[in-house]
């Protein structure tokens, strides 16, 4: 296995800005759960209590919105469907739930439901979305955990599609972060829907329980709220400043203002003290190595993915990068085909790694070079 040192001065020289860099400890809040992570790079920031299983509450209703923004990219539903409300989505079935305020019998379009579901937090909208997706709230509650299972909530289990207090039905700071990253990234579109104010319908004006959405210190653009006795008051939010988004989620707190406050102290810590670099763009080449028995006899190896970082603001200068190339490389080899790892530290740590691929297919060279190969081969290893 061989290890290179990957000089990244020239990325970061600069930029630098080191002296006196100070990173304060995240802020104490009062949430039973909570975790600050870095859109772009996943990297957290912050967490406290980030793997305890809790219940979610409306926070629900993110996995429901993602199944169904899943089944529409799948043209499997369309927004302009008409969907019949049942009587097990009517609205008088959901006391303590938000709701848009359906009607039994009456057709709402998939797009009016995902609004209900979204702005209004609607428990009615979720189950009618949840029939016309699946045929049952049961079997879309199968849809929930299958995709949180690909997506890595390993942590979590959903039992209905509205987020009411049910036993086993629970998840985690950590995997509710991780389900807005991929809400954010999987379905932009949908995603738009989070930062709308207000949804009348039925002649009902309804607000977005969002209060972070009205705070102009912050660009705050999603995501979701979620309260009831079991859960206490949640928040997951996102935000975006100078080129950075930031995911918070707060489970557990005591009211609706101190839902909003607890996530305002994360972003704004968040923002202040870090910052979101690319060290390493799209098709970058970081080295060369030799490729046995192959058309060319050197590949290019490098990432082929934008490579992002999330560090303290001031030590863009200190980042170092290391990369090993775990094999020698044969003939063929395909683009992408995983080679080795780059390494990024900071002040003597490891913070991140990223897969050291090929940049380009080298396909097999002719019986000669392939002989040629071979002896040379042979003797550099009987030498070596």
């Amino acid at each position: 296995m061989k290890h290179f040192t990957l000089i990244l001065v020239s990325i970061f020289v600069f930029l630098a800005n080191v002296a006196n860099a100070i990173t304060p400890a995240p802020p104490a809040l009062g949430a039973d759960s909570f975790i600050l992570m870095d859109y772009d790079s996943g990297q957290i920031i912050a967490e406290s209590n980030a793997d305890n299983p809790l219940p979610p509450a409306s926070l629900t209703k993110m996995m429901t919105s993602y199944v169904v923004s899943n089944e529409l990219a799948a043209g499997n539903i369309r927004l302009d469907d008409q969907v019949t409300v049942s009587e097990n989505a009517w609205a008088k079935n959901f006391p303590e739930s938000s709701k848009m305020f359906i009607e039994v019998g009456k057709q709402v379009s998939v797009s009016e439901l995902l609004k209900g579901l979204i702005i209004s937090s609607g428990g009615d909208a979720s189950v009618a979305l949840a029939e016309h997706v699946a045929g049952s709230e049961d079997s879309f509650a199968q849809l929930m955990n299958m995709h949180a299972r690909k997506l890595g909530m390993e942590n979590t289990r959903f039992v209905n599609a509205h987020g009411l207090t049910a036993e086993g039905h629970q998840t985690t700071a950590r995997d509710m972060a991780m389900l807005a990253q991929a809400m954010i990234r999987d379905y932009p579109n949908e995603y738009e829907l989070y930062k709308l104010k207000e949804f009348t319908y039925n002649n009902i004006r309804q607000y977005n329980r969002n209060q972070l959405l009205w705070d102009r210190s912050l660009d705050v653009d999603g995501i979701k709220t979620g309260h009831t006795d079991a859960a206490g008051y949640c928040l997951v939010s996102s935000a975006v400043k100078d080129g950075m988004r930031l995911i918070a989620v707060v489970m557990g707190t005591r009211s609706e203002e101190a839902r909003k406050v607890e996530s305002k102290k994360l972003l704004t810590y968040g923002f202040r003290f870090f910052e979101t670099v690319k060290p390493l763009e799209a098709n970058t080449e970081v080295h060369q190595a030799r490729v046995w028995g192959g058309e060319v006899e050197q590949a290019k190896l490098g990432v082929l993915d934008k490579t992002y970082l999330t560090i303290p603001r001031g030590k863009r200068s200190q980042v170092k990068a290391t990369y090993e190339v775990e094999n020698e490389l044969e003939a063929p080899v395909a683009k992408g085909q995983i080679v080795g790892k780059i390494f990024f530290e900071l002040d003597g740590e490891d913070i991140s790694e990223v897969p050291l691929v090929a940049l380009e297919d080298i396909p097999e060279g002719g019986w000669f070079s392939r002989l040629i190969d071979g002896i040379v081969r042979w003797f550099s290893e009987l030498f070596s």
